[in-house]
C-alpha cells in the first residue's frame, strides 16, 4: 500500500535536513571546497545519487533548506494581502510580525543553526554568491506578482528592487548585531523602528530628502 503523500513529504524533508546538517558540519570543519558531495552523502548515510535527487548544487545542500521559503515570501505576501493594503504596506506588516517572531528572514534570530549558517556564508564566497542568486529569484518572483496586479514590467521591477533593497539592508544590520553578540530582545526595538522608517521612505518616496541647499546670496 502506498504511503500517504503527507508522510512521503515528511520523509523527503527529513532527508533534506539530514543532508543539510551533515554538510554544515563538514563545511565548518574542513571548508566548503575541501568537502565532496560523496562525503556529504556518506555522512548523511545516503547514496550520492540520493543527494543529487534533492540538490543540484553543493551549495544548495546547506542553503536550500534554509532559504527556499524565503524566496517566495515577498511574492506570497503581495498575492495574499488584505483588501485596501498596498504591496509595500503588506510587506511592512509581514516584517514587523516576523521581527516579533525572531524569524530568520529578518536577521533577528540567534538560533544556533541560523548563526552557524550565517557565519559560513560570510566566510565562503561561493555560498555568498549562491545566496545572491536566491535573492535575485525572490526579486523576480515579487516583480511577477506585481505584474499580475497590473504594474508594467519596468514599474514592477523597479518596485521589487526598492522593496528588496530595503529588506536586505535591514536584514544585514540585524544579522551584524546578532553575530556581534547582541541579544535579539535588545535589538528588537531598533529593528522595528528601522523597518518603520525604511517603509515610510518607500511610501512617501525620497522627495526632498537630502536636497543640497542652495547657497544664500550675499549682498
Amino acid at each position: 500500500m502506498d504511503e500517504q503523500p503527507g508522510l512521503r513529504e515528511r520523509k523527503k524533508d527529513a532527508t533534506r535536513r539530514q543532508l543539510s546538517n551533515a554538510a554544515l558540519d563538514l563545511f565548518e570543519e574542513h571548508g566548503f571546497h575541501n568537502v565532496s558531495c560523496a562525503a556529504i552523502a556518506d555522512a548523511a548515510d545516503v547514496s550520492k545519487k540520493t543527494l543529487f535527487n534533492y540538490f543540484s548544487l553543493k551549495a544548495d545542500v546547506v542553503l536550500e533548506v534554509a532559504r527556499k521559503h524565503h524566496v517566495h515570501a515577498a511574492a506570497t505576501v503581495v498575492r495574499e494581502r488584505e483588501p485596501g493594503q498596498t504591496p509595500h504596506g503588506a510587506l511592512r506588516a509581514f516584517l514587523i510580525n516576523a521581527l516579533v517572531e525572531r524569524h530568520p528572514i529578518t536577521g533577528l534570530s540567534d538560533d544556533p543553526e541560523v548563526l552557524r549558517l550565517n557565519r559560513l556564508i560570510h566566510t565562503t564566497p561561493v555560498l555568498a554568491e549562491r545566496e545572491a542568486q536566491y535573492q535575485e529569484d525572490s526579486r523576480r518572483l515579487l516583480a511577477e506578482a506585481l505584474i499580475e496586479e497590473g504594474a508594467s514590467e519596468l514599474t514592477a521591477r523597479l518596485i521589487a528592487a526598492q522593496i528588496q533593497g530595503v529588506h536586505l539592508v535591514l536584514v544585514a544590520e540585524n544579522t551584524r548585531r546578532v553575530m556581534a553578540g547582541e541579544s535579539p530582545d535588545d535589538i528588537h526595538p531598533d529593528a522595528v523602528a528601522a523597518t518603520e522608517h525604511a517603509f515610510h521612505l518607500l511610501e512617501g518616496g525620497l522627495g526632498d530628502l537630502l536636497r543640497r541647499p542652495v547657497p544664500a546670496h550675499t549682498g
